[in-house]
C-alpha cells in the first residue's frame, strides 16, 4: 500500500532559501502579502489535505476507473466528495487575480499547490488541473463580457475547464483538423466536430464544463492560420450568469487506458454546439498557446510528482527489506539479512530517484516565479523572464517527464518481483507516469521546439540570456566551498553554446541536422539545466553549514545528492552530445523500403 508524506522540508527549502520567494515578492507589486509565513501555512494547510484525502483515493481510484452512461461520467467513489473539499476550502483561486474572485497570490503558490496535489494523486489533480489553463487563455483572451460570464466560477471551482484540441486524424499536427465553426444570426457559432483525448471532458465533480475549442470558419485558411479558438460551454449560461439550457455536446464513450484510469479521457462531440469565438478570426492557435504553455508546465510537475512518489515508496521499501549481506560486511547482523538500502545498485537508484526528484523541483519552482516576474515585473526584468519561459518550458515538459518516467520504472526495479504486483503501488506510478512524454506535445515536440523555434529561431539571443546566467553563477562561486561543481557547470555551460552553433550551421545545410539532433539537444539541455540548480541548491548547504545549523543531516544530504548528480547522472550529457554531432545520414540514409520484415 502506497503512503505519501508531502515533503515540506523541502520544498520549503527551494522556497525560500534557494529561491527567497519573500524576498522576490516584497518587490513584485499586489504580491505584498506572499511573505515566507504565508507561503509555508500554505503548504502546511495543502498537505494535510493531500495526506488525508486525496492520497487514499489513489489506488482506489486507479481500481475502480470511471464509468461512461449516456447521462455522463461518474467518477470513482471519493472523487467527488473530494473535490467539493478542495472547492470550500478555496485551493482553486489561490493564485488568481483578486478581480476574478481569486486570492491574488502569486503563480508560485498555485505550482506548490499542483505539486502536492498531484504527486498525492494525479488522477483526480487533473480533473481541477486544466481549468488553470482554461483561465489564464479567458484572462489573456477574452472580451470583457467573457471574462464576466466564465471567470469567476471557473476560478472557485464551481465551474472546470478542459481543452479540445486533438482530432482522430491529427494529434500535434493541428493544421489538419476539421472541426467547423458556423456563424449564427446571434453572434454565436454552431460548433460541430469529434475531438479525443479530452482530460476532464465529462464528470461528476461541478455544476458547468467549459470547453476551450479549436475550430474552422467557413473559407478559412488552410493549416494552422486558419484555426480559431471557441468557448464551448457544456450547459449555456443565462445572461444573469445563471445556467441555462444543455449544450448540444456530449461525452461519445470514455478511452480504455494504461494508466491514469481515474481521469476521465472523453471523446466529445459537437453537433452544433453553441460557441463563442474567443479572440480574433484565424489566430485560435496563438491564442491556445497560452493555455498550451501552461498546461506544459504543469505536465513537467507530473514528471515531478511521479519521481517523489516512487522515490518515497522506494526509500521506505529499501528500508524495511530484508535481502542477503551486504557485500562489505553484515549492516544488520541480529538479523536473518541486511535491508536492501545497503547494497550499492539499491543506492544508485534511490539517489537517480532523490536528484531527480529535488532537482525538478528546483528548476519548476524557478519557472512559477518567472511566470510572477512575467506578469508583475516591468522593463528588462519582464523581459528576461518572458525569455527564460519561452527557453526553459520546453526543456521542463520533456527532460522532467523523462527522467521522472525513469525514476517511476526505479521503483519497480527497487521492489523487485513486488513492484510489479498491484497492491504495493508501484506498477501504478509507472502506468500513470508514461502518459506525460506525450500529452501537450510529446518529446520530440517539445525538442523541435527547443531548437528549431526558441534556439536557432531566435538567433541563440533566449539560450544566451540563460548562459549568462549560470555563467555569472559560476564566477560568483568559482572561489569558495562549491568549486567541485562550478568547473564542470562552467564547462558544459560553454560546451552548450559550441554544440548549438555547430547543429545551426549544419542545418543550413541540410534542414534534417536539427531535426535529427533534437531530442539529443533537449536532453543534453535538460542534464545542464538541472546541474545548475543542483549546484545553487549546494551552495545554499554548504553555506548553512559553515554558518553552524541544527539540521546537518538535512543540509549534508543536499551535499552529497548534489555530489552524486555531478559524479553519475550529468555525465548522460556526453552521450547525449555524441549522438546529436553523429548527424542526420545515420538516421536518413536508409530507403524506407528496407525497413520491411
Amino acid at each position: 500500500m502506497l503512503e505519501y508524506k508531502a515533503p515540506q522540508r523541502d520544498i520549503r527549502f527551494v522556497m525560500n532559501e534557494l529561491l527567497d520567494s519573500e524576498g522576490l515578492y516584497q518587490a513584485l507589486p499586489g504580491f505584498e502579502e506572499a511573505s515566507e509565513d504565508m507561503l509555508n501555512t500554505i503548504v502546511a494547510e495543502a498537505s494535510k489535505f493531500c495526506e488525508e484525502v486525496l492520497a487514499p483515493l489513489y489506488q482506489s481510484g486507479d481500481e475502480e476507473g470511471c464509468e461512461w452512461s449516456e447521462d455522463g461520467v461518474k467518477t470513482p467513489a471519493g472523487f467527488a466528495d473530494a473535490y467539493k473539499q478542495y472547492v470550500e476550502n478555496g485551493w482553486p483561486s489561490l493564485a488568481a487575480p483578486v478581480e476574478n474572485g481569486g486570492q491574488g497570490l502569486p503563480n508560485l503558490a498555485g505550482v506548490v499547490v499542483n505539486e502536492l496535489t498531484g504527486t498525492a494523486n494525479w488522477a483526480w489533480g487533473m480533473y481541477p488541473g486544466l481549468s488553470h489553463g482554461a483561465v489564464k487563455t479567458i484572462e489573456e483572451h477574452g472580451s470583457p463580457e467573457q471574462k464576466d460570464t466564465y471567470l469567476t466560477n471557473l476560478v472557485s471551482g464551481e465551474w472546470t475547464g478542459t481543452m479540445c484540441l486533438t482530432e482522430a486524424h491529427c494529434g500535434s499536427d493541428l493544421g489538419l483538423l476539421r472541426t467547423k465553426a458556423e456563424p449564427q444570426a446571434d453572434g454565436s457559432y454552431a460548433i460541430t466536430g469529434t475531438k479525443i483525448f479530452i482530460s476532464a471532458g465529462e464528470h461528476d465533480l461541478a455544476d458547468n464544463i467549459i470547453h476551450i475549442v479549436l475550430a474552422r470558419l467557413p473559407d478559412a485558411p488552410a493549416g494552422t492560420k486558419g484555426i480559431s479558438l471557441f468557448i464551448v460551454p457544456k450547459y449555456v449560461v443565462n445572461e444573469d450568469g445563471s445556467i441555462g439550457e444543455r449544450n448540444s455536446v456530449h461525452c461519445g464513450s470514455i478511452e480504455k487506458k494504461m494508466g491514469i484510469k481515474a481521469s476521465a479521457t472523453c471523446v466529445m462531440n459537437f453537433d452544433g454546439a453553441k460557441g463563442y469565438l474567443i479572440g480574433p478570426e484565424n489566430r485560435g492557435l496563438n491564442a491556445m498557446f497560452t493555455f498550451m504553455n501552461t498546461a506544459r508546465l504543469g505536465t513537467a510537475v507530473q514528471g515531478l510528482a511521479h519521481a517523489e512518489l516512487a522515490f518515497q515508496g522506494s526509500l521506505r521499501y529499501a528500508r524495511e527489506r530484508l535481502a542477503m549481506r551486504s557485500i562489505s560486511g553484515p549492516k544488520n547482523p541480529d538479523g536473518p539479512a541486511d535491508p536492501i538500502i545497503v547494497h550499492p545498485d539499491v543506492r544508485r537508484m534511490l539517489l537517480t530517484q532523490k536528484a531527480i526528484a529535488e532537482g525538478s523541483r528546483a528548476f519548476i519552482y524557478f519557472l512559477g516565479q518567472q511566470s510572477d516576474i512575467e506578469e508583475r515585473g516591468e522593463g528588462e526584468a519582464k523581459q528576461e523572464a518572458a525569455d527564460l519561459m519561452s527557453l526553459l518550458t520546453p526543456i521542463a515538459k520533456a527532460f522532467i517527464t523523462e527522467t521522472g518516467y525513469e525514476a517511476a520504472n526505479l521503483g519497480v526495479q527497487i521492489y523487485g518481483g513486488h513492484g510489479f504486483i498491484k497492491e504495493w503501488g508501484m506498477e501504478q506510478i509507472v502506468r500513470d507516469a508514461r502518459i506525460a512524454m506525450l500529452y501537450e506535445g510529446t518529446t520530440g515536440i517539445q525538442a523541435l521546439d527547443l531548437i528549431g523555434r526558441k534556439v536557432l529561431g531566435s538567433g541563440g539571443k533566449l539560450l544566451m540570456g540563460f548562459t549568462k546566467l549560470i555563467h555569472k553563477f559560476c564566477e560568483d562561486h568559482k572561489d569558495n566551498g562549491v568549486g567541485a561543481f562550478v568547473a564542470p557547470l562552467a564547462h558544459y555551460n560553454k560546451e552548450w553554446g559550441e554544440l548549438t552553433m555547430k547543429i545551426g550551421e549544419a542545418a543550413m545545410e541540410n534542414p534534417d541536422e536539427a531535426g535529427a539532433a533534437a531530442v539529443d539537444y533537449l536532453m543534453y539541455s535538460g542534464y545542464v539545466t538541472l546541474a545548475y540548480f543542483w549546484a545553487q541548491m549546494a551552495s545554499v548547504a554548504n553555506d548553512k553549514l559553515e554558518q553552524g545549523t541544527d539540521e546537518k543531516e538535512f543540509y549534508e544530504a543536499k551535499l552529497h545528492t548534489a555530489h552524486f548528480y555531478f559524479d553519475r547522472i550529468l555525465p548522460r550529457a556526453l552521450m547525449h552530445k555524441e549522438s546529436m554531432l553523429s548527424g542526420a545520414d545515420n538516421l536518413m540514409e536508409m530507403e524506407e523500403a528496407l525497413f520491411a520484415f
